[in-house]
C-alpha cells in the first residue's frame, strides 16, 4: 500500500467461459440461420461444459499463486453464465469472498451489450430482418451505432466509466480485484484503462478477438499514470495459458 493510491494492486478482467449461446451461435452461423435459437432470456444463459473446464482452469491458476496474492475482491456481471465462471473459479482457487462481506459484488454495469431488436440475431439475420439497422450499423459503426432497445459500445464505455469511479473509491490501495464479464465489455475497459481512440479499439477488436476466460490483467505502478502519480500499468492481454497448462479447449 502506498500513501495516495487509489488503484488496487492488481486489477484482473477474466471473460466469462464458453456458453450455450456460444455455441448455438458458431453453429448458427455455419449455417447461415437468421437465428442462434436459443429460447431463453441471454441473461439466462449458462455456461456450456467446455465453459465449465475453462473456468476451473482458471480458478487453478489463481489457486497456485500463494494467498497473498489472489484477488480479494470479486465483482460480476449479474448474466448466469458470468456469475457460473466467477464461482467456479473461486472454488477452485480457494479464494473466500461474500456478498454479505462485501467481497463479491454483482454489478449490474458489467452486464454483456444490451442488443435490443437484434438480440440472438445472426449478420445474415440481422441484414434480413433489420436491413435498416444493417445500413446504419455499416454507416456509423458499433463503437456509436445504437440498435433500437439496445446499446452502442459508448453506452456501455459510459457505464464502465461510473465502475471504475467505484473501483478506484472502495478498492484501492492494497486490495487486488478480479472482474468478470463479457467481451465486449474486457474490451471497452480496455479502451478505458489504456485510453485508446475509437480507431484503436475497433482494431483491437478485430486482431484480437477476446477468447472465453481469457486473462487481462493490469498491475499498479507508483510511477506509472498522469504525471508519474501512480497508475495501472497491463500486463496480460487476452491471455489464455491457464486454459492451455490445464489441457482445456480454447474457444
Amino acid at each position: 500500500m502506498r500513501e495516495g493510491q487509489k488503484w488496487p494492486d492488481w486489477l484482473w478482467i477474466v471473460r466469462h467461459g464458453q456458453s450455450e449461446s456460444n455455441v448455438a451461435r458458431k453453429l448458427a452461423e455455419e449455417a447461415a440461420r437468421d437465428h442462434i435459437g436459443i429460447s431463453v432470456r441471454d441473461v439466462d444463459v449458462a455456461l456450456s461444459a467446455l465453459g465449465h473446464e475453462q473456468a476451473r482452469a482458471v480458478g487453478h491458476w489463481f489457486g497456485a499463486m500463494p494467498p497473498e496474492q489472489r484477488p480479494t475482491v470479486v465483482l460480476v456481471s449479474p448474466y448466469l453464465r458470468a456469475r457460473q465462471t466467477a464461482e467456479l473459479i473461486c472454488e477452485t482457487a480457494g479464494i473466500e469472498v461474500s456478498r454479505r462481506a462485501g467481497s463479491l459484488v454483482i454489478d449490474e454495469r458489467l452486464r454483456e451489450k444490451e442488443f435490443g431488436v437484434l438480440d440472438g440475431l445472426t449478420k445474415a439475420g440481422i441484414a434480413e430482418r433489420f436491413p435498416d439497422q444493417h445500413e446504419m450499423r455499416m454507416l456509423f459503426g458499433k463503437f456509436y451505432h445504437r440498435p433500437p432497445g439496445g446499446e452502442s459500445w459508448c453506452d456501455v464505455i459510459a457505464r464502465l466509466r461510473s465502475s471504475l469511479g467505484t473501483i478506484t473509491r472502495e478498492y484501492a490501495a492494497s486490495d487486488r480485484v478480479l472482474i468478470v464479464c463479457h467481451s465486449i465489455v474486457v474490451t471497452c475497459f480496455r479502451y478505458l484503462l489504456e485510453r485508446m481512440t475509437e480507431e484503436e479499439i475497433l482494431y483491437e477488436d478485430r486482431v484480437n478477438e477476446i477468447l472465453n476466460c481469457s486473462v487481462t490483467a493490469y498491475r499498479y505502478a507508483a510511477l506509472a499514470g498522469r504525471k508519474g502519480t501512480g497508475g495501472l500499468v497491463r500486463e496480460l492481454c487476452n491471455d489464455v495459458s491457464p486454459l492451455l497448462a490445464a489441457g482445456a479447449a480454447v474457444s
